[in-house]
């Protein structure tokens, strides 16, 4: 039976986990073994961090309009609330933008949610 040197498919698949480690302190980035466990686990960070973003900058947008319609006089619910009931349909990324880039028209919102 014909042997099979499979030298370049192996050394090129830890070389890739190897450079992926790299940086990586201790023998993590020199052996293979721990360089695969940390690669794995690095990448699993990596799939659920790019999903729990998503929800860190929602919560960072509604803080800024909860800071900027405090300073209004009204709560953040009644102004999300208000802001359903008249049919305006801003987001909260752009309600956040408005309160810092643009004060006078973010007042404006507010006067039209809170009628």
């Amino acid at each position: 039976m014909v042997r099979v040197k499979r030298g370049n498919v192996a050394r090129n698949r830890r070389k890739k986990v190897l450079k992926f480690a790299k940086g990586y302190r201790g023998g993590i980035s020199k052996l293979y073994r721990q360089a695969h466990q940390a690669v794995l686990q690095a990448m699993r960070h990596m799939y659920v961090d790019r999903r729990d973003k998503k929800g860190d900058f929602r919560a960072l947008w509604i803080s800024r309009i909860n800071a900027a319609v405090t300073a209004e006089g009204i709560s953040y619910s009644r102004f999300i609330g208000g802001l359903k009931r008249n049919n305006i349909e801003i987001n909260r990324k752009m309600l956040s933008e408005l309160a810092i880039s643009n004060p006078e028209t973010f007042r404006s919102v507010v006067q039209l949610a809170s009628k």
